[in-house]
């Protein structure tokens, strides 16, 4: 049996919580980031541009990186632009938390209508460095 056919990960499947108004979250989601689908944002990884795109599930000791976010968890979302992307955020009214630069990544911080907080993420490279110790 090759790799690629043996059973494994493959990758995000998805992100699910619970939501007061649903209508109102997918709403948001369409008009504020632009991604919708018949049961909520769904995303395609055939658009994506880098060379060896990844998802990552972290961990953190506690929640001072998800606060103001609530629910104890944060969303990460994949953008072009990440620029572009906050000014045209900025127009529509969301406030853009804070942004930051990390050459191998930009990101910028939003919460969604239910105070998840989103994180949004521009891939700088194709791979991650590794991880000081």
């Amino acid at each position: 049996m090759s790799e690629q056919d043996k059973p494994r990960v493959t990758g995000l499947g998805g992100v699910f919580y619970v939501a007061k108004d649903t209508a109102a979250t997918r709403e948001w989601y369409r008009d504020m980031l632009g991604i919708d689908g018949p049961y909520g944002p769904q995303l395609a990884w055939s658009e994506e541009p880098k060379k060896n795109p990844y998802s990552l599930i972290s961990q953190f000791a506690d929640d001072q990186y998800i606060k103001p976010g609530k629910g104890g968890f944060m969303i990460n979302l994949r953008v072009h632009d990440l620029d572009g992307f906050v000014d045209q955020l900025k127009s529509k009214g969301v406030d853009v938390l804070d942004t930051a630069d990390e050459g191998y990544a930009k990101f910028a911080w939003i919460l969604d209508p239910n105070d998840i907080k989103i994180e949004l993420w521009e891939q700088v490279i194709d791979e991650l460095p590794p991880e000081e110790s």
